[in-house]
């Protein structure tokens, strides 16, 4: 069952692919907008949904999550493990040269505005790459804001030299802590090597071994030593920053700072090394079976790549790789694939069977966020079905939580615990699958579920919802809200002004003016469709 622990938050994610200059003369730079002020929670132990139609950004968020593409603006902050854990070099840069990322906000805030201005001033008259300029000058400014404000709080705006001072100290011990304790663990995996070679060697190499086991224990107690006097330095200075914190109790700007404080990891900050040693958290299933495999390497070798690259198993032993080879065995066989297959290459499976190491090689490495990319779009639907039981049932096992992309809402419906609408890179509507497909609120989401495929007469009987027209560009976008060129719903405020992600009821958040029930209990529309021969869909203005 989903808990109510965040795993990931997204606040104002954008996603923009510049375009190349058709010419030497072009000044002004043309951008892709594949995600657009995304905010989303994630919880553990949820399947979170994503639908729309092609282009809407739905893949693009994923891999942005991952950090696959590197995001353009906004925070992707990640709570799978303590940020203390990782200590990320961000934290200690941020807080040692404080001034000049606040200096860089003032500047930052001062373009922004400088820019509203001038956009608000031209009014209509206003230029789409004077509104872009002014758009990415504000997300940046927010973006450095979150940055600085996510570490430091009401210390941004109060006695910002000496807690800035306290809170490096912090930094620096935590990062220490976090460095002994990558040692400490290669420490016991070494330990853990030398005991299992102690049973097979020699009287002569045995003693070699015993002393080399007696030196790694030695290591090993003198930095639990040095981590537990680390970790009395900090609740110490964790006291100063409490008692320098305590007068500004009651000061509002303090608090609001305050308020904005967050001990998760900013994925988008991250060094690569360090992004790195998070990969085995977050994993991917591509949509693409055929192409997603490496056709030079056996399925094993496949398996075995990111538990050598992750340090799962230690050392070059017979009983190393032995273990390692019965490990790699009982994922697939977790995923329906016999041990004979082991030594087997992609081409000697069906596509099926291929998906199967697909999501043998990403849990293989015991993730905690998966996205799953259309994984089953590729498949016949009797195969889709064995992957998404066994997906779930997987779920179930390891406690995974998935983003799961697709265009099939049936399959959607069926898995997901929630459900994600986009469009043209906005999220459009959010809330639990029942919720959607009982009460969608959007007219783009009653749209999507009116086109289900289905033999169910009574559905038959109902009227589709046909959408006029082609998707809007994604590089010059519509004003006001973007579904309004093709939606039967539309008024002039529709063309003006971009409706905000709204919470209508608890959970169900909808970008729309028209925000109202769209369907009864019995699933009839609670709106008048037109009588036209393509049976489309235009409401007069309201």
């Amino acid at each position: 069952m989903p808990s109510t622990k965040k795993l990931l938050s997204i606040t104002n994610l954008k996603k923009y692919f510049p375009i190349a200059k058709s010419s030497i003369f072009q000044k002004e730079q043309l951008y892709v907008r594949a995600n657009e002020d995304i905010t989303l929670d994630i919880y553990e132990g949820e399947t979170l949904g994503v639908v729309g139609e092609s282009g809407c950004g739905k893949s693009t968020l994923g891999r942005v999550l991952l950090q696959l593409y590197d995001q353009t603006a906004g925070t992707t902050m990640y709570y799978g493990i303590p940020r203390a854990s990782v200590a990320p070099a961000y934290v200690a840069d941020t807080l040692r040269h404080a001034d000049r990322y606040i200096a860089k906000l003032k500047k930052e805030q001062a373009k922004a505005d400088e820019l509203t201005e001038k956009v608000e001033a031209a009014g209509d008259n206003a230029t789409f790459f004077e509104i872009q300029a002014k758009n990415l000058a504000v997300a940046e400014a927010q973006t450095t804001l979150a940055h600085i404000a996510k570490i430091m709080g009401g210390f941004l705006v109060r006695d910002t030299k000496t807690g800035t001072q306290l809170l490096y100290q912090q930094a620096m011990r935590e990062a220490r802590v976090a460095k002994l304790n990558a040692d400490i663990h290669d420490l016991r995996l070494e330990a853990d090597t030398l005991e299992s070679e102690l049973s097979d060697a020699s009287d002569a190499r045995k003693k070699r071994v015993e002393k080399k086991l007696a030196g790694v224990r030695k290591a090993e107690q003198a930095k639990d030593a040095a981590v537990a006097v680390l970790k009395l330095e900090i609740e110490k200075v964790q006291a100063k920053i409490a008692e320098r914190k305590a007068p500004f109790a009651q000061d509002e700007e303090f608090q609001r700072y305050e308020a904005m404080l967050d001990d998760g990891i900013d994925l988008a900050r991250l060094k690569y090394s360090e992004m790195r040693l998070l990969r085995k958290d977050l994993q991917i299933i591509f949509q693409d079976p055929y192409s997603s495999l490496n056709p030079r390497m056996t399925i094993g070798q496949i398996i075995e790549e990111g538990l050598v690259t992750h340090k799962f198993f230690k050392g070059k032993s017979a009983k190393t790789r032995e273990a390692m080879k019965q490990y790699i065995l009982s994922v697939m066989r977790q995923c329906g694939l016999q041990d004979y297959m082991l030594h087997r290459y992609p081409h000697q499976f069906s596509g099926g069977q291929r998906q199967r190491i697909s999501i043998a090689r990403a849990l293989a490495v015991h993730p905690k966020f998966v996205v799953c990319d259309e994984c089953v779009s590729a498949l016949d639907v009797s195969i889709q079905s064995q992957i998404i039981n066994l997906l779930e049932e997987l779920k179930e096992k390891e406690h995974l939580t998935y983003l799961f992309i697709s265009h099939d809402l049936s399959v959607v419906r069926y898995i997901s615990d929630r459900i994600c609408v986009m469009y043209l890179g906005n999220i459009v509507e959010l809330s639990s699958a029942d919720k959607v497909f009982a009460d969608p609120r959007h007219p783009y989401t009653v749209a999507l579920l009116s086109s289900i495929p289905t033999t169910d007469m009574e559905s038959l009987s109902k009227e589709r919802i046909l959408l006029e027209g082609n998707i809007p560009s994604p590089i010059k976008p519509p004003s006001g809200c973007k579904f309004h060129t093709r939606c039967y719903m539309a008024c002039d405020k529709c063309r003006r002004v971009p409706p905000p992600l709204t919470e209508i009821e608890p959970g169900h958040f909808v970008a729309c003016h028209f925000p109202e029930r769209k369907l009864d209990e019995n699933g009839n529309y609670l709106f008048e469709l037109p009588k036209t021969e393509k049976k489309s869909v235009k409401l007069a203005e309201s």
